[in-house]
């Protein structure tokens, strides 16, 4: 590696850290991304994208040809200069409360190869009062590091569109680590938003789980009206045509993913689990799986039927399937069902998955999981199709 690096992207080649590398290469940075996933670094080398990411090729393309963008899986690479982004992903543990030592363990690892006066940038969500607790914990160590918590806002599939579409909300521990991030973004970013660390730790974690609060509630709706043998497809047209305080209501669907959920739990686990609206999405988000198959079970003899699961991505038109509902779906009904079968245009990291012409060959009945575009003219050969999504226009169950 040579040349002078300005920014560093730790866990680069993930799905938050290469499309915000990408973005600063293009821009003419000198970036190096440090990942331990090898294989993703071998793919991004040859010039392809690890995960889908609409509009990233590219931005890629221009980024190896022009020799700024450098990949590395080892730590001693990290140079001494330049700030440091990290985008690890902070997950939750088995009693759903956030995993505080990934964060400690990665800063300890990258500590040696930093020196004082360096920026460090926190970028994923974190649980509130980390950014100032990791000021004091390198003050306890001796180091004089900036220390900044900028956080990624962005939809997974179109981080590259909405990096440079978006305000960059900057915090920081310093009026010297502030600007320094504020210099950094503004290169990518067209407007900053300032303001204290934990009040930018929160705004994430309330962005989030607002959006998930504002699936639960459709979905509280959706099961509450089809229990009731009514079209909550109608109904929620007739909310929302024409009418501007309805506009936002989401329609109905599996609500998952790597984010929404956990930012909910982070945010009960910080209020000493009394935030009672936020376990009460978290119920019936997941619990609609659990309605599904009750439904399921109440209109056919799934114990004798082979059930088809259409989608495994966590939403439509992405890869990624990480905490994806279709999967608790898909277990639950493994002990009811005689048979499942599954299939995803886009998830490529399941052995389990089959054609999709495959799929509708075997089944007896079709449960759409995830809304795919490919799924919208689907002939599904008179199979009948369980759609909570509203988008084949099926019957209720």
């Amino acid at each position: 590696m040579t040349g002078k690096i300005d920014v560093t992207v730790v866990g680069g080649a993930g799905h938050v850290g290469l499309p915000l590398a990408l973005s600063f290469a293009d821009k003419g940075l000198n970036v190096l991304v440090y990942d331990i996933n090898q294989a993703a670094l071998d793919s991004i080398r040859s010039g392809r994208m690890p995960a889908l990411e609409y509009d990233a090729e590219p931005y890629l393309e221009r980024a190896l040809a022009s020799g700024r963008l450098h990949l590395t899986a080892d730590p001693a690479d990290i140079p001494a200069t330049g700030a440091v982004i990290l985008t690890i992903g902070t997950p939750v543990d088995e009693y759903l409360n956030p995993v505080h030592k990934m964060v400690k363990g990665c800063i300890d690892s990258l500590l040696p190869n930093l020196s004082d006066g360096q920026l460090l940038i926190l970028r994923s969500t974190v649980f509130p009062g980390t950014t100032d607790w990791l000021e004091r914990y390198l003050k306890d160590l001796g180091r004089d590091i900036l220390v900044a918590f900028c956080p990624e806002r962005v939809v997974q599939g179109y981080a590259i569109r909405e990096l440079h579409g978006m305000p960059q909300i900057i915090s920081a521990t310093s009026p010297e680590a502030e600007e320094a991030a504020a210099g950094l973004f503004g290169v990518i970013a067209p407007e900053m938003v300032r303001v204290k660390p934990m009040e930018a730790e929160f705004a994430k974690l309330f962005n989030n789980t607002y959006r998930y609060i504002q699936f639960a509630i459709t979905n509280q709706f959706y099961m509450i009206a089809n229990s009731a043998g009514v079209d909550y497809r109608r109904i929620h047209e007739a909310m929302t045509h024409n009418y501007p305080r309805a506009k936002d209501m989401p329609l109905p669907g599996l609500t998952a993913g790597p984010c929404l959920f956990k930012d909910t739990m982070q945010l009960a686990a910080f209020s000493r689990n009394q935030f009672h609206l936020g376990h009460a999405a978290m119920l019936v988000n997941e619990g609609l799986v659990l309605y599904i198959l009750e439904r399921l079970q109440l209109r056919f003899p799934i114990e004798t039927l082979t059930v088809g699961l259409l989608g495994m991505a966590f939403k439509a038109e992405v890869d990624d399937s990480r905490a994806s509902l279709s999967y608790k779906l898909k277990k639950a009904l493994l002990i009811h069902a005689r048979k499942v079968v599954t299939t995803d245009p886009f998830v490529a990291d399941d052995p389990d998955l089959l054609p999709l012409e495959e799929v509708i060959a075997q089944s007896d009945v079709l449960v759409l999981c995830t809304p795919h575009k490919a799924y919208r003219e689907l002939d599904t050969k008179g199979k009948p199709v369980v759609d909570v999504w509203g988008m084949l226009n099926q019957d209720p169950i």
